[in-house]
């Protein structure tokens, strides 16, 4: 504790070798920001430059790709810098800010995935009503629940943190997460619940009802003809890649690492570079390379470039 300041300061052991390998993290990871940047910068702007994909669909797309970049923008930065630093600490209310971004923007993914899942649903399974259902207001107040719902949760977990006093300044990763309860001198059992209730609100009710949706719009589509299959399928993969990719990585963050078990600070390390690097970058991969209308655009933009 700085007696002057009133800053109390954290000190992260979750790195693995840094002083050995600092630059080449660095370089590593400066790279990865750089093209998650890039590639979800570019695939907005695509959608926003071309009327044909003014369309919910690739609204949602692009809200999600949006997410990416201010998830990753709220943690490299600092990554960074500890990466560079004979030393990596970061202060208490540093590590709320970061814990703060980090499941809101996480928690929005999920529910932006569940609205992605609807707007295919009502497509595919009510395409005579999609005009009607998906008008520009459903479509601003679903974009604004996916970012606030979130928020709102996760902005009163950070209130009970804030509340609670820590003995433990030796934290074992190299972002702030759910483990940071092991920092608090007694665990609440109040905080505990409303954590496992926030878990259950923002990942595990928008997984189960895009899973329902799926189930649905799959029962719809098995009595189709091949052309019908073929456009739903070229629209559903990237989501579902998406969503399983994401849902692993989340469940491992939020449930694996709040159990006693002591994991290797390697497999923490690693763990903690792929929810911080597979999916931003890894998103408008996917929906650049799977979705047509995308693709087409990209192309002459590639063909223009050269």
């Amino acid at each position: 504790m700085d007696s002057e300041l009133n800053v109390t300061y954290i000190t992260l052991g979750g790195y693995v070798e840094v002083d050995k390998y600092r630059y080449l993290y660095f370089v590593i990871m400066l790279t990865a920001y750089i093209l998650i940047l890039c590639f979800n910068c570019t695939i907005v702007c695509l959608i926003w430059m071309h009327k044909n994909l003014h369309e919910p669909m690739y609204i949602f797309i692009a809200a999600l790709l949006i997410n990416s970049v201010l998830f990753s923008t709220s943690l490299y930065p600092k990554l960074l810098s500890d990466i560079l630093s004979e030393k990596q600490v970061i202060t208490y209310s540093t590590c709320l800010f970061q814990f703060f971004t980090f499941y809101s923007l996480g928690g929005s993914e999920f529910m932006l995935l569940a609205v992605m899942a609807y707007d295919r649903y009502v497509s595919i399974c009510k395409p005579l009503r999609y005009s009607s259902i998906m008008r520009k207001r459903t479509v601003t107040v679903l974009l604004a629940l996916a970012w606030l719902v979130p928020v709102c949760e996760v902005l009163i977990q950070v209130i009970l943190f804030a509340s609670r006093k820590i003995c433990n300044f030796n934290f074992k990763g190299i972002i702030c997460n759910s483990t940071m309860v092991k920092l608090q001198c007694v665990q609440s059992t109040v905080q505990n619940i409303y954590g496992l209730v926030s878990f259950v609100n923002v990942m595990i009710l928008p997984v189960l009802f895009v899973v329902f949706t799926y189930i649905r719009i799959f029962t719809v589509i098995y009595h189709s003809s091949r052309e019908v299959k073929r456009k739903a399928t070229q629209t559903c993969l990237p989501h579902l890649i998406v969503l399983i990719s994401f849902s692993c990585l989340g469940a491992y963050d939020v449930l694996l690492l709040r159990m006693d078990t002591d994991f290797p600070q390697i497999v923490r390390f690693l763990m903690s570079l792929q929810t911080i690097i597979y999916n931003p970058l890894f998103n408008p991969i996917i929906y650049g390379l799977k979705m047509k209308e995308i693709y087409k655009h990209l192309k002459r933009l590639f063909v223009k470039m050269v």
